[in-house]
Formats: C-alpha cells, structure tokens, sequence
C-alpha cells in the first residue's frame, strides 16, 4: 500500500515498537507486525492487532501497572 503520510513510500511487513499511555500507566510493546513504509518509516497495525493491544493496554491501567515493556504475542 502507499503511505498516507508521505504519499511516496510503499508499505512493507515490518514490525514496530508501540507505546500506549493512559491514567499514569505507560505500556511498550515490541515487536508488533505492522505495515512500515520504506520511505518515511511510519508504521500501520491492523485493527485486530489494535484492539488487542488496546485491551492490554487496558487490563495493564486495571492491575495498576506504572510501566510495563513486553514483546507482542499474538493470542
């Protein structure tokens, strides 16, 4: 696909590092498949990857959690 942010690079499978912020907890996970453009390096994850790190995200903020780096596991 072509990158919507530089409009000149195609999208290749990559992985990338995503970083969630929310109520003073601040979860990082590596290693996430996404689309990366080979141009500017801008990253897009799929919406089911999306909803599942947004759930951990989520579960992280309910546990307390402060700051939490992991590697992406697919459920």
């Amino acid at each position: 696909m072509k990158c919507v942010i530089c409009k000149h690079g195609e999208t290749r499978q990559g992985k990338a590092t995503i970083t969630l912020e929310r109520n003073g907890t601040m979860l990082v996970i590596k290693g996430v498949p996404a689309r990366v453009c080979a141009n500017c390096g801008e990253e897009y994850v799929d919406e089911d990857i999306s909803a599942l790190l947004l759930k951990s995200a989520e579960d992280a903020v309910k546990c307390g959690v402060q700051v939490d780096v992991r590697e992406y596991a697919a459920a």
